[in-house]
């Protein structure tokens, strides 16, 4: 019989209850589900990069979008951060609520593949400028046989950049559009964004403008409302919608029973006209 499957992004906003992400996820697998939970770390990153006094800078695209820039100490940082301190406090907490998890990078087994990008254009004081020597990539083919493996012995896969580029070298790549690809490439019934605000807010500043739903366009920036961090799981929920995904919600990772509160309803749903429908994805793998 085929499980259920659901890929969680668990966003690194210091906010997100990454505790009650956790015993969410225990609940699923209880009820005889199969999660895969992607996670990014921004907290333990700003942390761990003012620690080791490395620069922080973020980089906005000419249509709005920011990403951190990542240098080949911010390279480091965020490796260290990721795979170092969040993953192995992840593991541990599910393994603590009876949920046997394994961690990953996208560099195991090469899962995420990635082309670095040798210039990426920027805004910088009201100019667009090529900034170069930025170790960050754009994913491309996933190999899901790892994953596919674990999530029929019963394993909960915790995953996380970097992913390996072109040259065999590890890349930064947005954790978001990971969870997007991975729940593309596995096949998943749905895919739940949880951050450190209540969904997508019509009003930035007003967390109880919340929108039930919200369209994104086929191409170019994903809408005036959404900046920064929202702006990028916006890209990936596009992505994971054009990829066939059924259901893309984006929620609070803040709250009491996030995951729960998400399927049932809460945060945003995020739609894409020209979507695939259900009907027209190709059959999921049992797992």
């Amino acid at each position: 019989m085929t499980r259920l499957l659901t890929v969680v992004k668990c966003g690194g906003n210091p906010a997100v209850d990454s505790a009650g992400i956790c015993a969410d996820v225990a609940r699923l697998v209880q009820r005889g589900e199969s999660v895969v939970l992607v996670h990014g770390g921004s907290g333990e990153i700003a942390r761990l990069a003012g620690k080791l006094d490395v620069p922080q800078r973020t980089l906005v695209a000419p249509d709005g979008v920011s990403a951190r820039y990542t240098d080949p100490a911010m390279l480091e940082v965020v490796v260290l951060a990721l795979a170092g301190a969040v993953k192995p406090a992840l593991v541990a907490a599910l393994s603590g609520l009876g949920v046997p998890a394994v961690g990953l990078t996208g560099l195991d087994g090469g899962m995420l593949r990635a082309r670095r990008k040798p210039a990426v254009r920027a805004v910088v004081d009201g100019r667009t400028v090529l900034v170069r020597d930025n170790h960050s990539g754009q994913l491309g083919a996933v190999r899901t046989e790892l994953l596919d493996g674990l999530l029929r012995s019963g394993f909960v896969p915790v995953v996380s950049p970097p992913a390996i580029d072109e040259h065999d070298h590890p890349v930064n790549v947005n954790a978001d559009r990971v969870a997007a690809a991975l729940t593309v490439a596995l096949g998943a019934d749905r895919l739940v964004l949880l951050t450190g605000a209540p969904g997508v807010l019509a009003d930035a500043g007003d967390d109880t403008s919340v929108q039930s739903t919200y369209e994104v366009p086929p191409t170019g920036a994903p809408g005036s409302v959404a900046g920064g961090g929202m702006a990028l799981k916006l890209v990936a929920a596009r992505e994971a919608l054009a990829g066939g995904v059924a259901s893309v919600r984006i929620a609070d990772g803040r709250v009491p029973d996030p995951i729960s509160r998400a399927l049932a309803g809460s945060g945003t749903t995020v739609t894409m006209a020209g979507a695939l429908s259900v009907a027209g994805r190709s059959t999921r793998k049992g797992n």
